[in-house]
């Protein structure tokens, strides 16, 4: 196995594979580096000696400066390194990247049509609030339906706690899962908005909400409202007719304070829910064209392997996604700073390049303004894995989004509309960030990560890809797809991205299950811009 590696003929950063100690001599192409300190795997040693303020670059961009100066062979640490970012924008280039489109429908998946000519990768009944005050009814709700579509779920748990409570072992008897609509999954979602805030706040929350209606992977709804919520049931039909003028799925409203009793209430919901999700078991999978797919690209838990493996593989599956008629959204702004001339330079037009620009720069304004900066990014499991500057996490992070041109920027809330790869203005945080993709109209997520995270979410199917195979064999429960063995040299990029792109095709047929949807992790979290008042 190779000890380190220098990933772009620019850089003056190398990467260990492996831990590495002091005094030992490390070949990087025709020359020979003697380290002058134990390096930990992932972490970065200098190639060369470097002055202070000298720019250091890896991934061929600069992702920080020497703050002192640092001999050759030495470990590069946040001691000795300073986060940079590159303020000084072009537009010259902007227009000029291209993509060779492959013929379109040669690939396909088996997909849930809609009546408004998307397909879905999933078929889903939802329950959502319009406000807090309702997620006891949701939650209430959930647990009727699950025990009576999923009975076995949690049998193994349960006859676990029972063991432990009655202090003696018993054979599990918990019947076998008969779902009386097997073509429908139902799901719940709850969350902390819809009042109390600002009403941009709940505007917002509708515009998400309104999102997740128009999925296609979502067949209808069912939707509480208290009565009295800042997001009022007119202001989500407001923004769900924005986003789709011509809505057409069915769509159940139920407002506790007309009907009164909550007996009442629950029971009216579950009768005229289970009328529509008695319908929609009735829609069955199709042969469809990869055009109809679009796929969210996130990154979380990540560690120095991260964009060296699972990030490059996914955007190598991610264009030859696009060039087959498919979609992408690249999102986590946090994570595209210090990146952004080379993401401005792959914009279609100078458009949306500038609007690109703008969103971060307003929010990095706000970040700023709150007393931090983008610097503070990287986590704690982040820096401890060797990714110890922002930039450095975004050059890494930005490579899910491969090479294809950009041919749409999104504000966070905006639906998803151009064929093609998307930037989508999130923020870091994992859950926010898949929350907003499927709002926007992701109908599968793809989720890479060197730490492990059981993410998953309500109505995309999340297929997590581990940066190492040492992760993967550890947290087989959650992870589905490995791509360390292009740390190990086993596999090619190209190879990886092809078995990528194969189990992205299963995953939307149906055919294979993620490991989030299998554990009934389906995270929701809304992105708060403003205050609580």
């Amino acid at each position: 196995m190779i000890k380190a590696i220098k990933i772009n003929p620019q850089d003056n950063m190398i990467v260990a594979l492996e831990n590495l100690k002091k005094g030992e001599t490390v070949k990087l192409e025709q020359q020979q580096v003697t380290l002058l300190e134990d390096i930990q795997q992932k972490h970065k040693f200098t190639k060369e000696s470097v002055k202070k303020g000298d720019t250091l670059i890896m991934y061929g961009v600069k992702v920080g400066l020497a703050n002192q100066d640092i001999p050759r062979g030495a470990a590069l640490t946040t001691k000795n390194m300073d986060n940079a970012f590159n303020e000084d924008i072009s537009f010259e280039n902007v227009g000029k990247s291209s993509v060779q489109s492959l013929p379109k429908n040669e690939r396909y998946f088996m997909g849930y049509p809609r009546k408004d000519g998307t397909v879905g990768t999933q078929n889903i009944w939802l329950f959502f609030p319009l406000v807090f005050c309702e997620n006891r009814n949701v939650e209430l709700l959930k647990t009727v339906f699950e025990r009576e579509f999923y009975p076995d779920k949690l049998s193994e748990h349960q006859h676990f706690l029972r063991t432990l409570v009655q202090g003696k072992s018993e054979t599990v008897q918990s019947r076998k899962t008969v779902n009386p609509f097997p073509n429908v999954e139902v799901r719940f979602i709850t969350h902390n908005a819809g009042c109390g805030g600002t009403r941009a706040d709940s505007t917002m929350l509708g515009k998400l909400l309104a999102g997740y209606v128009n999925n296609p992977n979502v067949a209808g709804a069912s939707v509480l409202s208290l009565g009295c919520q800042n997001l009022q049931v007119d202001l989500f039909l407001e923004q769900l007719k924005t986003i789709n003028k011509n809505f057409n799925k069915p769509l159940l409203i139920f407002d506790q304070q007309e009907v009164g009793s909550g007996i009442n209430l629950i029971q009216k919901i579950i009768k005229d829910s289970l009328v529509e999700i008695k319908k929609v078991n009735d829609i069955e999978r199709k042969k469809t064209p990869l055009t109809k797919l679009t796929i969210g690209l996130e990154c979380g838990g990540s560690d120095g392997f991260s964009g060296i493996s699972a990030n490059p593989t996914l955007g190598a599956s991610m264009d030859k996604l696009v060039k087959l008629g498919g979609s992408a959204i690249l999102s986590e702004f946090p994570e595209l700073r210090g990146v952004e001339q080379e993401l401005v330079d792959r914009c279609v037009d100078k458009e949306k390049a500038k609007k690109f620009i703008k969103l971060m720069r307003s929010y990095e304004s706000k970040v700023i303004a709150s007393g931090t900066d983008f610097s503070a990014n990287p986590s704690p499991g982040n820096i401890k894995d060797g990714l110890i500057t922002d930039a450095m996490k975004s050059a890494g992070a930005a490579k899910k989004g491969g090479s294809s041109p950009i041919v749409d920027v999104l504000d966070y809330g905006e639906y998803f509309k151009n064929q093609g790869l998307n930037l989508l203005c999130t923020p870091g945080n994992d859950v926010e960030s898949t929350t907003a993709m499927a709002g926007s109209g992701a109908n599968l997520i793809i989720f890479t990560t060197g730490l492990g995270t059981p993410t998953g979410n309500p109505i995309a199917p999340v297929i997590k890809v581990s940066s190492n195979t040492a992760v993967f064999n550890k947290m087989k429960d959650i992870i589905d797809f490995d791509t360390g063995s292009i740390i190990e040299g086993a596999q090619t990029l190209e190879e990886l991205s092809d078995h990528m792109l194969e189990l992205i095709i299963k995953v939307a047929s149906g055919e294979s299950i993620t490991k989030a949807s299998r554990n009934r992790q389906f995270d929701f979290l809304p992105w708060k811009r403003d205050i609580s008042l």
